[in-house]
């Protein structure tokens, strides 16, 4: 037996509920990067770290710049109630994307996070905008 095969895998029902639920709170690089390029953004992208000026050197075409720790209820009524943000950050080693999604979550607004970050879309091989 393998260290695979250790734990019997999941029924089928409670890994799909386990998946769905997976993909209700993230999407890829690969997606918005489609979505974009399809001009099928029925989201807000939001690149919630750093300063304004590493925002200009770098960051995800079409996103908007809003820091977490900028996010409150005043500044979210810019957006109608369900709108989907899509927050990243830096990539898997910064936990940005995560404080932003909880602050939304708790705001009561529809959000996920783009897994990868901008590592995750530099590996992707998708361009930057820059300064």
């Amino acid at each position: 037996m393998s260290y695979v095969t250790d734990y019997p895998a999941a029924p089928a029902e409670t890994a799909a509920n386990h998946f769905l639920q997976r993909l209700s709170v993230e999407t890829d690089c690969d997606d918005v990067h489609t979505a974009f390029k399809a001009g099928d953004v029925d989201f807000v992208l939001l690149h919630v770290v750093g300063s304004p000026e590493a925002f200009a050197r770098r960051h995800i075409p079409g996103a908007l710049h809003l820091r977490h720790r900028d996010m409150n209820p005043q500044r979210m009524a810019e957006w109608p109630a369900d709108t989907l943000f899509v927050v990243y950050c830096a990539g898997p080693h910064c936990n940005g994307a995560d404080r932003a999604a909880l602050k939304l979550a708790q705001m009561g607004r529809p959000v996920k996070i783009m897994i990868g970050g901008m590592t995750g879309w530099a590996d992707e091989g998708f361009a930057f905008n820059s300064q």
